[in-house]
């Protein structure tokens, strides 16, 4: 139950994200996409996914996730070409904001693709060669694939539109900061249930 709750919130995060993404935000002097800071929990909850069903477990929910954006750029650019009723007096708003998520969520998948299996390699590796506590490892996989998370979306995404140095270093202080703070989510959920053994884990 525990798992599939963390696998839905896993997926729920990302799709927000991408939605929330058109419109950048600053943040006590940090310039970053709006969707950041609930995107950077998905670092940590694919990082619980992995240490609950495994290597080959969490990359079956990459996928499903990377499945759910598609349908999401997808399905939102068809209701932004149907033409409206004349009485919708918002179209103009609706492609201004919902327009630009294609672009979005372009970016956010080849981010999102290398840099969360990336993730979870790097989780996986740390578990069953360095060991150690729960929140070293979610540290250590983070600390790498934000930054690749970051670079990847901000040049796909905004190159030609927005100032990117500063958005890949504002992306990367707030994940990073996020990370830190969802850290008790990793013992929270290895008190409370049992973890998957480095020795079943797929991959």
């Amino acid at each position: 139950m525990l798992t599939t709750f963390i696998i839905v919130l896993y997926v729920a995060c990302d799709l927000i994200a991408n939605i929330a993404a058109s419109k950048p935000v600053s943040v006590a002097g940090v310039t970053a996409p709006g969707g950041v800071f609930i995107y950077a929990l998905t670092f940590t909850l694919i990082d619980l996914i992995n240490e609950r069903l495994g290597k080959r477990g969490a990359r079956q929910v990459v996928l499903a996730a990377f499945a759910a954006n598609c349908l999401l750029a997808g399905y939102l650019q068809l209701i932004v070409v149907l033409p409206a009723p004349d009485f919708y007096a918002g179209q103009a708003a609706f492609s201004s904001v919902l327009g630009a998520t294609p672009r979005i969520v372009g970016a956010s998948l080849i981010a999102f693709v290398v840099s969360t299996l990336l993730d979870v390699e790097i989780f996986a590796y740390w578990r069953e060669r360095v060991r150690g506590p729960g929140w070293a490892r979610v540290l250590a996989s983070n600390a790498v694939s934000t930054a690749v998370d970051s670079t990847v979306f901000v040049v796909v995404a905004f190159a030609g539109i927005l100032p990117l140095m500063e958005l890949i270093v504002g992306q990367y202080v707030i994940k990073m900061a996020m990370t830190v703070v969802s850290l008790p989510l990793i013992g929270l959920v290895q008190r409370g249930t049992k973890a998957i053994e480095p020795g079943n884990s797929a991959g």
